[in-house]
């Protein structure tokens, strides 16, 4: 029976000295750069080390393979999605319409400023989508996406709130995605995500007084 278990995606270790620190923040500089040149297909960690400036032994002490350095970059995006929402969506000062409409502008710019990182990331992505590891992160941003639905629509049912969440998420990452392929001008970006945001206030609207 063939093997059919995710590769390891787990750093190895962690460093502990600033000097290893370094080492590791260098590797992880030089692998965005060669995702985003090179693309998910011919990234390597051999081509890693060489613009690292590294030997592979070095760079294999943290990073058992090109799946865990590729999950770690991913870890590190979906960490910063993660943030921006939170810091966005529960920012009380404003109403929850005036923060989804925040959130829109800023991930569409955050989405077309990395584009080649991310496009080759989700390339990347049958290298870890399915392990445990991955799964766990992300999960991270859903609570936020609950609360802020609980808030946005409290006359709506829990089940409504929970398709409201995963259809504008969904929604947001395959279209940002997808609009982010093309380069674009700051004038269409805030176009586009003046639209998009149009487009979800008023589906909001529509469940919670429906």
């Amino acid at each position: 029976m063939s093997d059919h278990r995710s590769p390891r995606i787990s750093s190895r270790k962690q460093p502990k000295q600033a000097r290893s620190a370094e080492l590791v923040a260098a590797i992880l500089q030089a692998a965005v750069q060669v995702l985003a040149r090179e693309g998910a297909q011919r990234f390597t960690t051999a081509r890693v080390a060489e613009k690292a400036g590294v030997s592979v032994g070095s760079l294999y002490q943290y990073f058992p393979n090109k799946a865990a350095i590729l999950f770690r970059l991913q870890s590190d995006e979906w960490r910063q999605t993660t943030s921006l929402l939170r810091d966005i969506l529960e920012d009380i000062r404003k109403p929850p319409l005036d923060r989804l409409r925040d959130l829109v502008h800023a991930f569409l710019r955050s989405e077309c400023d990395e584009a080649a990182v991310r496009v080759a990331l989700d390339d990347a992505a049958p290298l870890y989508r399915d392990a445990p590891e991955a799964q766990t992160a992300r999960a991270s941003g859903d609570r936020t996406i609950q609360l802020f639905m609980q808030e946005a629509l409290p006359n709506a049912a829990q089940a409504t709130r929970e398709l409201a969440g995963d259809l504008v998420m969904t929604t947001l990452s395959t279209v940002g995605k997808q609009f982010s392929e093309l380069p674009r001008t700051p004038a269409e970006i805030e176009a586009y995500a003046d639209a998009m945001a149009d487009m979800f206030c008023a589906y909001l609207r529509g469940l919670d007084h429906g």
